[in-house]
């Protein structure tokens, strides 16, 4: 079982894939991982890839499909992956479909986790982070309560969660993976998910579709 897994920042895919992961006995397929890893070992590509980010670059699509070639080449994860952050666009859903059938495998289901833009800005920027405790709150679903004993100076937001970022982040995500939704949706692969409902209920749901394509 093969599986991909899209939603915009703050759909809470990571945790959805951390979940199929550890139940299913899943291995994550995260092209972020992949790259870092590269660098860290000084490989040629890593090399590569470094200097393309360091000037600012995307890393092409040539080296993020070999990359993933690889991961699928290895037979002790075979039929065993959940792709995070991959494929980004129409060209890698197209190779990521030319390769599963290279090495007899294939996608068994794509979920695609839908969130607003307004919930999306309040998950991210209501985010408040205790620099004392390393309890995570958010200050519109989760406030900190009576029970959070550190001061409120400890409380913190990210630098990075800013609202100008995080609507042009969501507005890629759609303009990008728009077109691969439906590729998948044409081979009757697409699972469209409430990303809005409960953590707890939107993994029983994705759970629900997995066990319906076992039977």
């Amino acid at each position: 079982m093969n599986i991909i897994i899209f939603g915009p920042p703050g759909a809470g895919k990571g945790t959805q894939a951390n979940n199929l992961v550890k139940d299913f006995k899943l291995y994550k397929v995260s092209t972020g991982d992949l790259l870092r890893k590269e660098i860290k070992e000084k490989t040629s590509v890593g090399k590569e890839i470094e200097s393309t980010l360091d000037r600012g670059l995307f890393v092409s699509d040539d080296i993020i499909n070999n990359l993933i070639e690889k991961i699928l080449s290895e037979k002790k994860i075979n039929n065993r992956l959940i792709f995070d952050g991959y494929p980004r666009n129409i060209n890698q859903a197209e190779k990521l479909e030319l390769l599963t059938k290279k090495y007899n495998q294939k996608i068994s289901c794509v979920f695609s986790l839908n969130v607003s833009k307004d919930i999306v800005l309040k998950r991210i920027l209501g985010r408040l982070i205790c620099s004392n405790c390393g309890i995570i709150f958010n200050e519109y679903f989760n406030p900190p309560k009576e029970n959070h004993t550190c001061e409120k100076k400890f409380l913190q937001k990210r630098k990075d969660d800013n609202e100008k970022t995080l609507i042009q982040r969501f507005e890629t995500y759609l303009e990008k993976t728009l077109p691969i939704l439906n590729f998948y949706k044409e081979l009757n692969l697409l699972h469209q998910i409430n990303g809005m409902a409960k953590i707890d209920d939107i993994y029983k749901e994705i759970q629900g579709i997995i066990a319906s394509l076992e039977t």
